[in-house]
């Protein structure tokens, strides 16, 4: 099957060439996209100077954008993505094509413990990882990770689906888990970035906790919405326990926990009927 190589770039002047380089000596049939996200360097004439086809954005719209756009320009039945910076080693790609060959649709490298360049990037990427474990009931090693081959037909089956920013891996991985599609993770160890990172420990640290209850409500919002109104509705029977107790009466901020906790069940349930229509794609 026809490869494509998805390669989204900003200001990466100093590691495209060889990243493109060692892609196409390994892959030398291969399309290799640079989706050239608004530089202000010479990353396009870079990328194209290795051997790539470069599509340039007129101004930055994020890295989610430029895999989308990506993955409407190929023609490969299987798209590769990984990053410019020099951090995910091509050497890999192999790995991950086996296992759409062995039958899984997507195939993602899983980030080792050493991999993450600090510790507070580490202890994040962590505690999204098990909060998706739970939710989705699989064991999910690197929710986050950009390195990734999947099968063309259905990754753009989720196109609409995805972010413009840097958590689009968490609503693929998370699209392709829902529909009932077999991903695999496949242990890879990622090198130094060369380069200055596009992320900002403020900004992206809130944005990146908007995205645990995201991936909640994009895979199962029931099971986010049911824990709550299980919480209100039991504080609501304690109290009116202990006015009963007490006065002899039922109140009105018993009431208003009772009515709380029904409506945030049918909301729940009303959110979990639109999340089961956003996965009614074709499926071949």
């Amino acid at each position: 099957m026809k490869l494509s190589v998805i390669i989204p770039a900003k200001n990466e002047a100093a590691s495209i060439g060889p990243v493109v380089e060692q892609i196409r000596t390994g892959y030398p049939e291969a399309e290799i996209l640079v989706i050239d996200d608004g530089s202000t360097d010479a990353t396009a004439e870079t990328a194209k100077t290795a051997g790539a086809t470069v599509v340039s954005h007129p101004a930055s719209l994020g890295n989610g954008a430029a895999i989308k756009t990506g993955a409407r320009k190929a023609s490969g039945e299987i798209l590769v993505m990984l990053d410019a910076d020099g951090q995910h080693d091509p050497a890999d790609i192999p790995r991950l094509l086996e296992k759409l060959y062995e039958g899984y649709d997507m195939a993602i490298g899983a980030r080792s413990a050493g991999s993450h360049a600090n510790a507070a990037r580490l202890a994040a990427n962590g505690i999204y990882n098990v909060f998706a474990s739970l939710i989705t009931g699989h064991t999910i090693p690197d929710l986050t990770s950009g390195f990734r081959a999947v099968k063309a037909k259905l990754f753009r089956n989720f196109i609409y689906l995805l972010p413009n920013g840097f958590s689009y891996p968490t609503t693929i991985t998370m699209a392709f888990m829902r529909a009932g599609y077999p991903v695999e993770f496949v242990q890879i160890k990622a090198q130094k970035r060369e380069g200055k990172s596009h992320i900002r420990p403020i900004r992206d640290g809130i944005r990146f906790l908007i995205i645990i209850f995201k991936v909640a409500t994009l895979y199962a919002p029931l099971k986010i919405f049911f824990p709550m109104s299980a919480v209100f509705f039991s504080i609501g029977i304690a109290y009116y326990a202990y006015t009963y107790s007490t006065m002899g009466r039922f109140t009105n901020m018993s009431m208003l926990l009772f009515s709380a906790a029904v409506i945030i069940f049918l909301i729940g349930l009303i959110s979990e009927q639109i999340t089961a229509l956003n996965y009614k794609q074709p499926s071949d």
